[in-house]
């Protein structure tokens, strides 16, 4: 039975001292040929509340990011289309738009180097597909009418031709960046048939039809 009496220092110091010498005096060898890997950092958008891409493709829920690296996880969807219309190469998501703009077999990275950023002479080139998808995907003039709403929910685009210097030729008929075009029978209005489609007509959008090349 402990003395009340003595103080309680000698005790600790013996139990610690007794325990210890258990244990050798030195360490025999220490390996110093561990190397970390390099940490894998990535860019993310920052548009959405609930969504984003990082810059390999990947989409998932802004909770789910990695705080530190920003990435998404791995076990998500990657270049995913969803809510995308690809004749178009338009999206109802800007995540989704920038996700499946990423996918090499959609966007060659020889033609995205090569375009302007803005349609003056003076524009500077995107650096890397990720800032060109980031760029093309947000709202464009062209997905806008009376300067105040969207001509269609699919306004996240990721057209190539778009302020490119270089001619792009479609052989998939006539295109207007978020704008459904279809063929209604003589004299049936814009109107009537865009609605049997679930769908608005955009009077503003039909001068751009009606030249040669479209």
């Amino acid at each position: 039975m402990m003395n009340p009496g003595l103080p309680l220092l000698p005790w600790i110091v013996c139990v610690a001292f007794t325990f210890c010498s258990y244990f050798p005096g030195h360490i025999a060898g220490i390996r110093k040929d561990i190397s970390l890997a390099a940490p894998i950092m990535c860019r993310s958008t920052v548009q959405g509340r609930h969504l984003t891409s990082d810059d390999n493709g990947y989409i998932c829920s802004a909770l789910s990011i990695n705080p530190w690296s920003r990435c998404c996880p791995r076990t998500g969807s990657r270049y995913s289309c969803q809510g995308c219309k690809l004749d178009l190469q338009c999206c109802n998501s800007y995540e989704y738009c920038v996700s499946c703009c990423l996918d090499p077999s959609r966007t060659k990275e020889a033609d995205v180097l090569k375009l302007k950023v803005a349609k003056p002479a003076t524009s500077g080139t995107y650096r890397n597909i990720f800032d060109f998808c980031m760029g093309r995907c947000r709202h464009s003039s062209a997905s806008v009418v009376h300067e105040n709403a969207y001509a269609s929910d699919f306004h996240h685009c990721f057209l190539v031709q778009q302020n490119s210097s270089v001619s792009v030729e479609s052989d998939s008929g006539p295109r207007l960046p978020g704008i459904n075009i279809s063929m209604g029978r003589r004299g049936e209005s814009c109107s009537s048939v865009c609605r049997a489609k679930g769908q608005s007509c955009v009077p503003s959008r039909l001068s751009a039809l009606n030249k040669c090349e479209m």
